[in-house]
């Protein structure tokens, strides 16, 4: 059972609340203008973000050893989400899960605080933070980024459908229902495109061996 803290409301920007911002870290940014921000290290939307490829990693080797069972770290060009398994099988599913994982939240905030800070600071990505407790599932944070599209009248039709239907309350949900569908449908199709992607990214940071130039007298 997955949930949200913050209700079905919460979007992950906006009013500057303490959960909604400081869970995330202050939020540091660079000089206006100039780079457009975030992509992927190497590739072929932006180059100016670290590469992020060690992030399981780092954060495995931050997080106190009382915290989780186990790690799951996902990284895309903004957002680095954090959702870990408490170290705690004695809590009951539904409400009792719910309540532990809240504590949980509470007791760490200003730790994971600290933390986010100093992974911002690495990998200059937001960090969002969720916990699970047998099949329960909480994500405190998170942040929603706008993704500009031109549809043909074909494809705004579907959305057109799936918003008559009820399935969706408007074309921008329509289309993140639609994405959210191929992602489940299609995940081992999106894994082996993602692995292909960091093995070019990898060919490219490490360029050909040109060897010594020859002089010629």
């Amino acid at each position: 059972m997955n949930w949200h803290e913050d209700g079905p409301g919460f979007r992950g920007r906006g009013s500057g609340q303490e959960d909604e911002g400081d869970e995330r870290g202050r939020g540091r940014r660079g000089p206006r203008g100039g780079g457009r921000g975030f992509g992927r290290p190497g590739g072929w939307q932006n180059v100016d973000v670290p590469p992020a490829d060690d992030a399981q990693a780092w954060f495995e080797g931050r997080l106190p050893d009382e915290w989780f069972s186990t790690l799951r770290v996902t990284v895309d060009r903004e957002e680095i989400t954090v959702i870990g398994t408490l170290k705690d099988d004695t809590a009951e599913e539904g409400a009792a899960a719910e309540g532990r994982i809240s504590r949980f939240r509470a007791e760490t905030r200003a730790a994971r605080i600290e933390i986010a800070e100093e992974a911002q600071a690495r990998y200059r990505r937001k960090v969002s933070w969720g916990a699970q407790l047998g099949e329960t599932r909480a994500l405190f944070t998170h942040i929603s980024v706008p993704v500009m599209t031109r549809l043909r009248q074909p494809e705004r039709q579907v959305l057109d459908t799936l918003v008559d239907a009820g399935v969706a309350r408007s074309r921008s949900e329509a289309l993140s229902w639609a994405v959210n569908l191929v992602g489940e449908h299609a995940e081992s199709w999106l894994a082996d495109l993602r692995g292909a992607m960091e093995e070019v990214d990898k060919l490219r940071s490490t360029g050909p061996d040109l060897g010594e130039p020859t002089r010629e007298d």
